[in-house]
């Protein structure tokens, strides 16, 4: 089905809209991906916005997903190296529409594989930010040994104030809640100790307030990067410079340590048959670690749920991007965060002198 109206109608909104020319592998990835989330979610309803000819002959390939799609037409795609004040300019790109009808209450999430930038930039303009909070933050899943965990800023926002982290800290929680299942998430803020005077003033702040808010009985307190992969809390808060270090970090010591396990089984007739004896195991592993089963940051603390898939997944990936989206308009994530952000308002108003510099106070031991 196609239509090229651009008003909603007051119908019942659809569940999602989809970038259908996002990412690397543009409408046959999106598309496939629809497809497996079809299976999983046979009563969504999706906008599929982009080029009407490739999304129809992708649609006829995977008729599970023509099933839950209505075709919007777009004129033009957000190029992957397009800047994002270019991006904001381009009115009829399948992302902007895609925004749009989030905006304009005809969709409830919208989930694209496209330029980050030009996606934050746009929800930021279009999509906007919910009342009582200043700023956005880009939140994901990672793996644990203790099972997943919610971190975020993952690089929105590169400098933060203690106001931000604790609004983090709120949409974390929900974000967990939504997501993970999670009733009563514990949260930690990232630092470079445990202890209580370590980091600086704006995180000294920020747990003071978490430790006197509605969040109280599940704030740990100052965790540090060790603790991101042992699971010791369900939520990690820090800035977006930190996170995305951080998140970066994981990602090139994961990818080496694949590498390492393979150089070391290649090595000689011993190391392969030792292989053939582990191999149940490391695919257990390979598996549970899988880029694609955590694939789908998210832009919290927006008036809709914005979902980013990696440019670079494949349908699988692709998928579980939608089943983030899903889980978050399932869950009123949106509502929730509403609601816990009006409980933490009278600890979140200014305080004297809260808005200047302050020095670091304490050096990583």
């Amino acid at each position: 089905m196609s239509e090229t109206g651009s008003s909603f109608s007051g119908a019942e909104p659809f569940t999602l809209a989809i970038d259908g020319m996002g990412g690397d592998g543009g409408p046959e990835v999106v598309v496939a991906g629809l497809a497996i989330a079809a299976d999983r979610h046979p009563g969504a309803r999706v906008l599929l916005i982009g080029d009407e000819a490739a999304l129809r002959a992708q649609l006829a390939r995977h008729p599970k997903a023509a099933a839950i799609c209505t075709i919007r037409p777009a004129g033009s795609a957000i190029a992957m190296d397009m800047k994002p004040t270019a991006a904001l300019r381009v009115r009829d790109s399948s992302m902007r529409l895609a925004m749009d009808a989030v905006a304009q209450g005809e969709a409830q999430g919208v989930v694209s594989a496209g330029n980050s930038g030009a996606m934050l930039a746009l929800a930021k303009i279009v999509v906007k930010t919910l009342p009582g909070v200043s700023r956005p933050a880009m939140a994901a899943i990672s793996p644990t040994l203790k099972g997943d965990v919610v971190m975020l800023d993952l690089g929105a926002n590169v400098a933060c104030d203690w106001r931000n982290l604790v609004e983090f800290a709120v949409m974390g929680a929900a974000f967990a809640n939504a997501v993970l299942g999670l009733r009563a998430p514990t949260i930690g803020l990232l630092n470079v100790g445990s202890e209580e005077l370590k980091g600086d003033e704006r995180l000294r702040q920020a747990a003071d307030v978490l430790r006197n808010s509605p969040l109280a009985a599940q704030f740990h307190g100052f965790i540090e990067g060790h603790d991101i992969t042992a699971g010791t809390t369900d939520v990690v808060v820090t800035d977006g410079f930190t996170g995305n270090v951080a998140l970066k970090t994981g990602e090139g010591a994961l990818k080496m340590a694949f590498v390492l396990l393979r150089q070391v089984f290649r090595s000689g007739l011993l190391a392969k048959l030792g292989y053939l004896l582990v191999r149940p195991g490391l695919e257990r592993m390979r598996e549970w670690l899988d880029p694609r089963r955590y694939n789908g940051a998210v832009f919290v603390g927006l008036n809709g749920v914005v979902v980013k898939s990696h440019g670079g997944t494949d349908a699988e990936g692709f998928a579980a991007a939608v089943d983030v989206a899903m889980d978050m308009v399932t869950h009123r994530f949106n509502e929730s965060i509403r609601e816990q952000l009006l409980r933490m308002e009278s600890l979140t108003a200014m305080r004297p002198g809260a808005d200047k510099e302050q020095p670091a106070v304490a050096a990583v031991s």
